[in-house]
């Protein structure tokens, strides 16, 4: 982890998991949440899931999991690019659901780049058994600011 985007990206998820920056939806989606790995380009984090993300019926609310993928996407395309992204196009397909307090891995990993876009997949599975719970698909397109400079607000 010695590449300072890597870095920078890593402290600015640490202080959104913990509610410091970003918006309540966000920390309520990545309460608790461990990186596991990280290197560029690459990103893979572990996540009991938080009793503030669930549905009516005691599931992981599906918008809890598409802000999850959509946060640890970006992740790791910041520490390919050093760029704040924007997402251009974003698809999920659920597979299976998972219950409050079960425990998940998430990876995310850039498999594209062309030109300003870039794209990146996120896989969320069932630890234990690797069930596949959730993929996402995202294109994001890079501008010229970095998380340095991004409000808190």
């Amino acid at each position: 982890m010695e590449d300072t985007s890597l870095q920078e990206v890593l402290t600015w998820l640490q202080h959104l998991v913990k509610g410091g920056i970003g918006q309540e939806l966000e920390t309520r989606s990545l309460e608790g949440l461990c990186i596991t790995q990280a290197r560029k380009g690459l990103i893979r984090c572990s996540l009991i899931v938080p009793s503030l993300a669930s549905d009516v019926d005691g599931n992981w609310h599906v918008g809890a999991i598409a802000t999850l993928m959509d946060v640890i996407g970006a992740v790791a395309v910041y520490s390919v690019l050093n760029r704040v992204i924007t997402s251009v196009e974003f698809s999920i397909s659920y597979y299976s659901t998972a219950k409050i307090q079960e425990h998940v891995e998430i990876e995310a990993k850039v498999v594209a780049t062309k030109g300003r876009l870039t794209q990146v997949m996120v896989e969320v599975r069932r630890k234990g058994n690797g069930e596949l719970i959730a993929l996402g698909k995202q294109w994001m397109a890079s501008n010229n600011i970095k998380v340095a400079q991004v409000s808190k607000l």
